[in-house]
């Protein structure tokens, strides 16, 4: 089995293994910047899983940023009928893509 780790980011928990590409919530940073990721959750080497209490002290997790950009928009309608009641609300959350370059264990 490869290793993975559980990082957390953005309020949101990410499995990531070495040279994958993850989107994540904004992270400040350039295209090409390298950045580190400290709340790692959980790391397995392969055979054995590490599980932090909620982190695991001294894990890292090392990537590289890709590039900065906005999903698709998704479209929020709420209509009440009979009532001449609607509304259209439109949303685009912007994202961060990475590339995970190492998994440190601490």
């Amino acid at each position: 089995m490869e290793a993975y780790a559980v990082v957390e980011t953005g309020g949101k928990q990410y499995l990531v293994k070495q040279n994958s590409e993850v989107d994540v919530e904004t992270l400040a940073g350039e295209a090409g910047a390298a950045i580190t990721l400290d709340r790692v959750l959980a790391v397995s080497d392969g055979q054995k899983l590490t599980v932090g209490a909620p982190v695991l002290a001294g894990a890292t997790v090392t990537a590289a940023i890709v590039k900065q950009f906005r999903a698709p928009k998704v479209v929020s309608f709420k209509k009440q009928r009979r009532k001449g009641y609607h509304k259209k609300i439109g949303h685009r959350q912007s994202l961060t893509r990475i590339t995970v370059k190492a998994i440190n264990a601490g």
